[in-house]
């Protein structure tokens, strides 16, 4: 089953209104699809996420060509050849690949996986809480109401990316607009030091819906994390930009994490993805995958979270949630899967159980122009 020839699809969206986290505002989404088929017709979609015109370039000068005539079974291979060019790139090709072998085989990822523990996982709605508005928490709550409605019951929202007394202003009024049976996750993308952080844990006492505090502090001083882990009253989380399981296993031999975050499209491929979900398991702790990029990557990570047994057996066989991106972005409309009250039905049939949407594509294709 030789790959025969490889699909690329640029894709851009301008921003209407810039929104953002810590690190600042987003002017636009992007997207970078990719379609392998193979001589006997079979194909497989992957997706990844970066620098467009490099990611272009890296595909059609260097990978595409090394990957044309190869066999598509020899996934790993492949991918750990891939990885050590571009990572990224390297996890657009695991995905489609798996989905060939699934297709080649008949079956559904999860079934190719060994077959799904659930038929249905949570997912929260996750959101970018800064914007140029005037009135940017009444524009954040406004968001936050908006999705409320639709049925999410957990949400994730972003701090660090102004003073603290500004952000406590903002998840105090939020408190007093969703009510305590809203979950909320607090994103600091790294923004604190530990003084910082522990600052939080006057409000945390009094708030008793905090699902997790994620990424308080960098990953470079490990011993901090752990520090956290033994005084706040919530858990800490994180981990979104660890290559793989070698990087999450120092951290969790340390006690650094109550839940660990890898992402598909930031690890070195789809079966490295799945070693740190199985990671955690054997250390005893909760795996909710980050899944903000991309509506493909983000079907990799609920097929994966679906395989997974649960974490405790006094949880009552629940599920950690997976990060649904609320936020203007057609790239969620790539495929055609929507949360109902918080919950997504997993896709079954051959491969990813899902056409990826050529409306889509077409419409936001990139043109080459400076962006």
């Amino acid at each position: 089953m030789k790959i025969e020839r490889i699909e690329t699809f640029p894709l851009l969206h301008r921003l209407e209104k810039p929104y953002g986290d810590a690190n600042g505002f987003k002017q636009y989404r992007t997207c970078y699809l990719i379609r392998i088929i193979t001589e006997s017709g079979i194909d497989g979609w992957g997706e990844c996420v970066d620098w467009l015109p490099a990611l272009h370039v890296g595909f059609t000068k260097r990978i595409i060509p090394y990957l044309l005539g190869k066999q598509a079974g020899s996934r790993l291979p492949l991918v750990r050849t891939i990885k050590k060019w571009h990572q990224r790139a390297a996890s657009a090709v695991s995905m489609a690949l798996t989905e060939i072998a699934a297709k080649a085989a008949g079956c559904s990822v999860c079934d190719m996986w060994g077959g799904r523990y659930r038929e249905e996982l949570p997912v929260y709605a996750s959101f970018q809480s800064y914007s140029d508005h005037p009135q940017c928490i009444s524009s954040s709550l406004t968001n936050v109401e908006a999705q409320l409605k639709k049925g999410f019951n957990q949400i994730k929202i972003k701090i660090g990316g102004t003073t603290f007394e500004e952000d406590v202003r903002h998840i105090t009024a939020l408190q007093n607009t969703a009510g305590s049976s809203v979950s909320i996750i607090l994103d600091a993308n790294q923004s604190y030091d530990t003084a910082a952080t522990f600052k939080w844990e006057r409000h945390f006492s009094k708030w008793a819906n905090i699902s997790w505090l994620e990424e308080p502090l960098p990953f470079d001083q490990p011993q901090d994390y752990t520090l956290l882990r033994s005084r706040l009253s919530v858990p800490v989380a994180g981990g979104e930009n660890m290559k793989g399981a070698a990087q999450f296993a120092p951290l969790l031999s340390q006690g650094c994490l109550d839940i660990i975050q890898p992402d598909v499209m930031h690890v070195n491929g789809i079966d490295e993805f799945r070693d740190c979900l199985q990671l955690a398991r054997y250390f005893g702790v909760r795996a909710s995958a980050h899944a903000y990029d991309g509506a493909l990557s983000r079907l990799y990570a609920l097929f994966a979270q679906a395989c997974l047994p649960p974490w405790s057996k006094m949880e009552n066989d629940q599920i950690e949630p997976i990060e649904w991106d609320v936020m203007e972005n057609p790239f969620t409309e790539l495929i055609s899967l929507q949360p109902s009250k918080g919950i997504v039905h997993i896709p079954k049939g051959t491969g990813i159980g899902r056409e990826i949407n050529m409306e889509i594509i077409n419409r936001y294709m990139w043109d080459g122009s400076a962006f």
